[in-house]
Order: C-alpha cells, then sequence, then structure tokens
C-alpha cells in the first residue's frame, strides 16, 4: 500500500510546528513500507528581469498528482523545468525523500521524465524507431508503448506523416516506456481527441497504481482523479482550491 496523497500549500503560508515537523521527514511511511515523497519549498524564479512566481510551497507523496493551472505566464512551464532540473531557482529548495534533489542532476535525471509542450520527435524516423530509441535510452517495451497510444497500425510510418494528434501520441507514448517515478507533463493533451485522452488516463493511472506521481501544467481538463491543484496567477501562487487530497496547513 502506498501513500497516495498530495499535499499542498499556497503562497504566504507555512505549516505549523506539528506539520512542519511531519512534512520535512526524509521519508513519507505508509504501515511498514517507505515510499518516496517530492516536497517543494519557498521557490522563486525570474524569467529575465520578471518575478514569475515566488513563496510556492507543496509536496507530492508516491501515487499522487498535482495540476499547475493559471493564465499564460504565470510561471507553469517554468516550475516544470525548475522541477525537472532544467533551470535555476532563484530562492527555495526541491527535496527528494528529505535530501536536495537536485544537487546531483545525473541522479535526479533517472528520477524524472519530462514531456514539454512540443512533441521533440525525430520526423525522419517512423513512430517505431522514435520508440526504440527511446527505449535504449529508458527501457521498455515498444510493442506495449505502442499498443497504449493506439501507434501499432502507424509504426512504420515515418513521424512526419503523422497528424498533429498522432504526433503529441506519439511524444506520450516515450512515457509508457518509463520506469521513472515522477513525471512533470506540460500541457500533455494538447491536440489529442477524446479517445487518446482515455488511453492516456489509463496510462497515468497504472503509474500511479506503481507509486508514480504526476505534475502536470494544463488549460484542459486531464483524467486525474483525486489531484491536487496550485493555481499560479503570476509572482504568487493562489491558495489551493479543494481537489481531492489538497490539504491546507494553517500558519
Amino acid at each position: 500500500m502506498v501513500l497516495a496523497r498530495a499535499l499542498t500549500i499556497g503562497a504566504g503560508q507555512r505549516p505549523s510546528k506539528r506539520r512542519a515537523s511531519e512534512w520535512v521527514r526524509t521519508r513519507a511511511r505508509c504501515g511498514n513500507e517507505e515510499v518516496n515523497l517530492l516536497q517543494a519549498y519557498g521557490l522563486a524564479a525570474f524569467r529575465g528581469e520578471r518575478l514569475v512566481f515566488r513563496d510556492l510551497d507543496f509536496a507530492v507523496a508516491a501515487g499522487g498528482a498535482l495540476v499547475l493551472a493559471g493564465p499564460n505566464g504565470s510561471g507553469k512551464s517554468t516550475l516544470l523545468r525548475l522541477l525537472a532540473g532544467l533551470g535555476r531557482l532563484a530562492a527555495g529548495q526541491v527535496l527528494w525523500s528529505g535530501a536536495d534533489a537536485l544537487a546531483d542532476l545525473i541522479a535526479h535525471a533517472a528520477r524524472v521524465t519530462y514531456v514539454g509542450h512540443l512533441d521533440a520527435i525525430k520526423l525522419g524516423l517512423t513512430a517505431g524507431e522514435n520508440l526504440r530509441f527511446a527505449a535504449r535510452v529508458g527501457g521498455g517495451q515498444v510493442a506495449a508503448a505502442l499498443e497504449a497510444f493506439g501507434l501499432t497500425a502507424l509504426a512504420e510510418l515515418p513521424a512526419r506523416m503523422l497528424s498533429a494528434g498522432q504526433k503529441r501520441r506519439l511524444a506520450l507514448a516515450r512515457l509508457a516506456l518509463s520506469s521513472a517515478p515522477l513525471w512533470l507533463l506540460d500541457e500533455p493533451t494538447l491536440g489529442l481527441d477524446a479517445a487518446s485522452v482515455e488511453r492516456f488516463g489509463s496510462v497515468l493511472a497504472a503509474h500511479r497504481a506503481r507509486g508514480g506521481m504526476v505534475v502536470t501544467a494544463t488549460h484542459l481538463p486531464l483524467p486525474l482523479p483525486d489531484a491536487a491543484e496550485l493555481r499560479l496567477a503570476g509572482g504568487l501562487a493562489e491558495s489551493p482550491s479543494p481537489a481531492g487530497a489538497t490539504e491546507h496547513w494553517p500558519t
């Protein structure tokens, strides 16, 4: 059994002493099982000279999901890139099970699969070749990944001939190859039809059932039951709305 809660607090809020002592434990426990925990405390970031956000605090436990919401330019993509180790924090710290997650970027890369808003596929390769290349890095079964996103019949088709939605499905199919516990997803369902979103939901559910975590930015509804939400307003984060397993900590 895994701890499947996502704990989130908003900008300017701080845990009580009792909650703080729980929050900074090096491991979250459920029964006798130790599970991973992603924590962020006091995060701030600039884009150029503009403050994008500050005072972001949240935590996502194994099996949990956190949805980043907010208008364009509020910092959703920036936050995902920072969590992936692809940028530099202006302030704050990201912890993985109590240790500095970004102190060793090579080790952190093994914990993370990041899918940005661009598909990042090789147009000159077939759909199958794109996934076989990804599998050489991260492992996984290419045939199962193609099947998970309804791409089996398109496996030998050059990626340049795929539709926009098919290219997005191919990009997301890399998730089915991944054994990384933390998935960071930027607008993952952009361009997908309803049937593809349903398939994607099955992949997300299987990942969370294995104790995986999801942090995603989106403007569209996602198949993530009981996900917590962190709404970014630009500069500051609004207090998270009650969604599923969100918990507010008093000051």
